[in-house]
This record gives structure tokens, sequence and C-alpha cells, in this order.
């Protein structure tokens, strides 16, 4: 279903989208910083048990380790805050911001106008 403006009843009607796509990107930074964190505190647990049971793997083993769970954590992290994001941002544009831009008229309104709200 195509959005119609409510003034001027026209279908050239576009969604902007500003909530999901800023909601997507401060997710994507939020969750890489956040698994890079996650994932630093599991590598520095796991150096200490590493050196506790004796380093199977060498001093470069351990520090490989450390570097790939810090860059799939971060992986991770910036996918799953990235999602999350762009949904909150979703939400966002549909029920708080003006999100559709007529083209015709250059009216701006929210999912949720009516004719009497915008006259």
């Amino acid at each position: 279903m195509s959005m119609q403006c409510p003034i001027c009843r026209s279908h050239q009607v576009i969604s902007l989208d500003r909530g999901k796509k800023i909601g997507g990107v401060i997710g994507t930074v939020g969750g890489a910083a956040s698994g890079v964190a996650g994932a630093m505190t599991g590598a520095a647990t796991g150096a200490e048990v590493g050196l506790t049971v004796g380093l199977i793997a060498g001093p470069v083993g351990s520090t490989m380790g450390s570097v790939a769970g810090a860059i799939f954590g971060a992986l991770i992290g910036a996918a799953t805050g990235g999602v999350t994001g762009a949904k909150l941002g979703e939400v966002i544009d549909q029920r708080v911001l003006d999100n559709y831009v007529c083209q015709d008229c250059g009216l701006s309104f929210s999912h949720y106008a009516r004719l009497d709200q915008t006259i």
C-alpha cells in the first residue's frame, strides 16, 4: 500500500527514515564497542586461565586468541547493535517524527496524520 498525502492526495510520497538510519549507526558503534569490551574482559580471564594451566599454545597463541576474540566480539556486537538500533529508529520514525514528505506539495507528515490535524 502506497502512502497518500493527506492534503493533496498525491501518491508521490517518500519516506525519510532518519530515525532508522541514525539508530542503526549508533547501535552499530555502541554494539561494536560493547563487543570489544566484553571480548577483552573474556580475553583477560582466558589469559589468566591460560597462564595457570601452562600456555598450551604458547604466548603467540594467547595473543592471537585475544585478538581474534576482540574482532569476533566487535563483529557480533556491531551486528546485534545495528539491528536493534535500526528497529528502534523505525519505531521512532513511525510514531514520533514526520517521516513522510509529499513530492508534489512538500508537506511533511507522520504515518498517523489525519486530514483534520494538518489543516
